[in-house]
């Protein structure tokens, strides 16, 4: 063979991707729509709870405001950490929620809340050192920490702790060797709170080896019992938390990928590279979108999360009816996480089974982690005649079985 037949068959061969992409993992609620969207299209009729997606639409302020930015030229680049305005504003709601002082220096705007997950990931761990997160829990912690080379340690999330985490096994998991850990609450998918008292002992374990937090509070407004708690509150823990937020959830606005980052100065500055090395910046207009938000009515937040709390009564007293099936009621978020393991059926092959023949999507718990195995994740994120058709629907299946 020649050398130019040698360089042309080189060329024409397949380009093996990098090493780190096969640490990369998907999201199962989305590998679910899919193949709930392929049944749709075959004439099936498919009830959606299987996305964390409020229903509800954005409220019409915030999306008065976005139309006047457009119209006002908002629609160039801007900071690569934000809006000098949304930065204030951000400053100012979360001083006002967790009782801290924060310097708009201190925020970091993103489109959308993942890459703060991303972000904290790159900036902070080393390859080799280690991530702790929750299991189950939201499965882009697991997947970003691994990414960025680091080893994930998962702290199981118990049903007779009431999803909180294991601070036993949390004192035995994290080491000198830990970079970061990551805590979420109200939680995806059990709808778990932790309480003052569980985060004042999480601080005082990974406060002996001066551990980094990223607090995951996207569903603080999602509590149906009592006042959210956040770990950025506690004394001393400024200089070593990053709280993740968002406007996703709390106002109706997944589509408009818009989030933050609460943070120390100077990691605040390394994300501001991250994000001139990967988006330039967050798209301006739905920034004014996002100070609408933060400073306008609060209103139509509040009847949401209200018609959220009459939806999960419904969910839950709906799954315990259910024979083989029990459900605690999730204190936030908007997901119901029901033990299935009477059943006798991996979670995965439950998840199939009302999909297919039910016509209903909704998540095995197997795709939050290996403790979530025996578990379903529904979203509630739905009508109320829609949620009563799901269940009745699970009832006739699953009695089948």
């Amino acid at each position: 063979m020649t050398r130019a037949a040698e360089r042309g068959g080189r060329a024409g061969a397949a380009v093996a991707l990098a090493a780190r992409m096969g640490r990369l993992e998907s999201e199962g609620a989305f590998d679910v729509l899919v193949k709930a969207q392929a049944l749709e299209a075959a004439g099936r009729d498919v009830i959606h709870l299987e996305i964390g997606e409020p229903d509800f639409p954005t409220p019409a302020f915030i999306r008065e405001a976005a139309t006047r930015a457009l119209e006002e030229g908002y629609t160039r680049y801007g900071p690569p950490a934000g809006l000098p305005e949304l930065r204030e504003a951000i400053a100012a709601t979360v001083a006002a929620r967790c009782g801290v002082p924060v310097h708009p220096e201190e925020v970091v705007v993103t489109p959308g809340a993942k890459p703060i997950m991303f972000f904290a990931a790159l900036a902070l761990v080393e390859p080799g050192r280690e991530v702790v997160y929750p299991d189950p829990g939201f499965p882009i912690y697991r997947s970003v920490a691994a990414f960025a080379g680091g080893r994930p340690v998962p702290v199981p999330l118990r049903e007779a702790q009431g999803f909180a985490f294991d601070l036993e096994a949390l004192d035995a998991a994290v080491n000198a060797r830990t970079a970061l850990l990551i805590l979420n609450s109200p939680q995806n998918p059990t709808g778990g709170v932790l309480g003052g008292e569980e985060l004042e002992a999480i601080a005082a374990i990974t406060g002996r080896y001066g551990i980094p937090v990223l607090a995951d509070e996207i569903y603080h407004r999602f509590l149906y019992e009592g006042e959210h708690r956040s770990i950025l509150s506690l004394p001393g823990l400024k200089e070593r938390v990053i709280l993740l937020d968002g406007f996703s959830k709390s106002y109706a606005m997944t589509g408009w990928r818009l989030g933050y980052g609460v943070m120390p100065r100077p990691w605040a500055e390394a994300m501001a590279r991250l994000m001139v090395n990967s988006n330039s910046c967050t798209a301006s207009f739905t920034q004014r979108a996002g100070c609408a938000a933060l400073t306008g009515d609060q209103a139509p937040v509040k009847a949401m999360v209200a018609a959220f709390r009459r939806r999960r009564d419904l969910v839950v007293a709906g799954l315990n009816a259910v024979p083989g099936v029990r459900c605690l009621p999730p204190r936030g978020a908007f997901y119901a996480f029901p033990n299935v393991s009477a059943l006798g059926r991996p979670a995965q092959a439950l998840a199939d089974f009302l999909l297919n023949e039910a016509g209903v999507a909704l998540l095995p718990g197997t795709a939050f982690g290996e403790n979530g195995e025996g578990y379903l994740r529904l979203s509630y994120a739905a009508g109320e005649d829609r949620l009563r058709e799901a269940l009745h629907r699970m009832r006739d299946a699953l009695a089948a079985l």
